[in-house]
């Protein structure tokens, strides 16, 4: 069956369904008919050096698709509508194997028009290095992004998906599978779409993979924003951190839901996750779900939490004495908890880059 087909074929997903409780398919489809794949057109994609120049040799964009063995079980409404959407809108990032990169590679993003999408096929060849920024902007009113892929064994990878769009919704897809040994950060930074639905799933099927994925997020006036995170341990002596960082403000909503599995036979598996919300206004609103589902019995540790609270008044009193004004402080407050995620994301490059992103959009929200 083809994917088409295959979502044509099935029933609307209820509240009942784990992904689904929050944010209603009906409301993140393009035009709210469930029933239909409407067309929708391309970005503009650009591949650059951090400084705008050309990217390096060694990693190119491709018009095409990558098949991968070995993803993440994901979800069937998502993944066969973003598959069909997608059939015009296909490209692969091919990265060398070997290829290494002392400066961070931006993919820009520029999405424009009613609506549109992108299918990424991200293929990290072994023993790569590099550190990659996808930027997603414009004033598109509807996208959808799907990334699919492979990280080679021994690869080092930073990737960075920078949600940036005025307004409109964003549906973004992660499907990624980590090979032997390889190292990948994998960071969300968000403050853009009015709505935000994304799943972003990760599996190491193969030992000696370390996984970290970090999310920064700031929603401000009606905002709502849904992330679910998944990570799947199917190989013994694999390593993962699931730490994610929301500030709401306004009467805006975040949603954080966390779900680690650690499979039988993933002996020496370590595990953990927390989701730290900072409430901005008395009308924000902030769930995290952090869950486990553990069924191997010999394994470092698997964790979770979560936490709940409003900027610290007595903090806001003494950046105040020592000369900011309130909202200045606010903002110093708002950066410092968004911080401790961006700076776990790469280099001392690649954060500074976020550092001035984040502080540009501290400038103009109404928190």
């Amino acid at each position: 069956m083809d994917s088409t087909a295959e979502y044509l074929s099935l029933d609307e997903p209820t509240r009942s369904s784990h992904l689904w409780k929050y944010t209603p398919w009906r409301r993140i489809h393009p035009t709210g008919d469930i029933t239909s794949i409407p067309d929708v057109g391309t970005p503009r994609l650009r591949l650059v050096g951090l400084d705008g120049g050309d990217a390096p040799e060694g990693i190119r964009l491709e018009k095409g698709v990558m098949s991968v063995s070995g993803l993440p079980e994901g979800d069937v409404v998502t993944g066969s509508f973003l598959q069909a959407a997608s059939a015009s809108s296909q490209w692969i990032l091919r990265i060398e194997p070997g290829f290494s990169s002392q400066d961070p590679v931006v993919l820009d993003i520029d999405v424009k028009g009613s609506s549109s999408i992108l299918h990424l096929s991200l293929d990290v060849g072994r023993l790569s290095e590099l550190e990659l920024i996808t930027r997603v902007r414009g004033s598109g009113k509807w996208f959808g992004l799907l990334r699919t892929g492979e990280i080679g064994a021994g690869a080092v990878l930073n990737d960075v998906v920078v949600c940036l769009q005025d307004e409109g919704t964003l549906l973004r897809v992660d499907s990624i599978a980590i090979g032997r040994d390889a190292q990948v950060r994998a960071g969300t930074v968000s403050s853009g779409s009015e709505r935000t639905k994304a799943d972003l799933r990760y599996r190491m099927g193969e030992p000696g993979g370390n996984l970290r994925v970090l999310g920064s997020i700031l929603s401000v006036d009606s905002m709502h924003i849904d992330h679910h995170v998944e990570i799947y341990h199917d190989a013994p002596e694999t390593f993962s951190r699931l730490t994610w960082n929301s500030a709401c403000g306004g009467d805006s909503r975040t949603v954080g839901t966390g779900m680690l599995r650690v499979a039988d036979g993933s002996r020496g598996a370590d595990a953990a996750q927390i989701f730290h919300n900072l409430l901005l206004s008395a009308d924000a609103e902030a769930d995290s779900i952090p869950e486990l589902e553990v069924l191997e019995h010999e394994v470092v540790g698997c964790g979770h939490g979560t936490a709940n609270g409003p900027i610290d008044e007595d903090q806001v009193f003494y950046l105040e004495s020592r000369g900011f004004d309130p909202s200045e402080a606010r903002s110093a407050l708002i950066a410092a908890f968004l911080n401790s995620t961006l700076s776990e994301m790469g280099s001392d490059s690649l954060h500074d880059w976020l550092v001035e992103l984040l502080n540009s959009e501290l400038r103009t929200p109404d928190a």
